[in-house]
């Protein structure tokens, strides 16, 4: 049953009109306010059918400015250069043998998994349980590299990681409510464009079918995509 903050946020939008970014971010930050800084999402819906391997979508996009969540890392790497400089980038938890362990006896305390070439022999070994929670590091998402260092750094700055889902759709995160309206929509522009630039050839006819932003208790608001990008 939505509530009643929901229901006027809900009577705040024009369900058939389609918002420019700016209009969309700007009545997100009008909606009925909760006790905690909501996380926005942009979502997608695209015109791919993912059982096909030639039209999957995924992708990174580093986030001009953040996405205002405090990202926990892991960074599977033995002893040496790579573990060091995770260690000094920021990384949570460093190691391998014993995050090896741990992983494999069900913890999955952490937001991004990075592993270097060596050490992803051995990782792999874990995909029923970091695969399902979408934590398996993986070298098309910058998450398999000697330069973990590099890597951490990033995933910390606001790199998000995008893939589209069993029902051909796309969430991706683009900031907080508190965020100035401008930090919002270069977000969000880096975000369509990384999408639309995850086009895969293979697909044919309209590609971004649908798009909208939401935070985390509202209503959607449909974007109009003409003049941000040619999708």
């Amino acid at each position: 049953m939505p509530s009643k903050r929901y229901k006027k946020a809900l009577a705040m939008v024009d369900l058939k009109k389609s918002y420019t970014l700016e209009e969309g971010i700007d009545l997100l930050k009008k909606f009925p306010k909760v006790k905690f800084d909501e996380t926005i999402e942009v979502a997608f819906k695209l015109g791919v059918d993912p059982k096909h391997s030639d039209q999957m979508v995924r992708g990174t996009v580093p986030l001009p400015h953040g996405s205002g969540k405090q990202v926990r890392v892991l960074v599977f790497a033995r002893d040496g250069a790579a573990a060091d400089s995770a260690r000094q980038a920021g990384a949570e938890f460093v190691g391998f043998e014993d995050m090896m362990k741990k992983c494999s006896d069900g913890w999955v305390d952490f937001d991004v998994a990075i592993a270097t070439p060596e050490a992803m022999s051995e990782v792999r070994k874990l995909g029923k349980v970091l695969g399902p929670r979408g934590l398996m590091p993986n070298p098309k998402t910058g998450t398999v590299t000697e330069d973990t260092g590099k890597a951490v750094t990033e995933v910390k700055a606001g790199r998000v990681e995008f893939k589209v889902d069993k029902g051909a759709n796309v969430h991706v995160t683009v900031g907080k409510v508190s965020f100035k309206e401008n930090m919002l929509a270069d977000n969000t522009r880096a975000v369509i464009d990384a999408v639309i630039k995850a086009r895969p050839a293979s697909v044919k006819g309209n590609f971004v079918r649908s798009c909208t932003l939401a935070s985390t208790m509202s209503p959607p608001v449909h974007l109009d995509l003409r003049g941000l990008v040619a999708a």
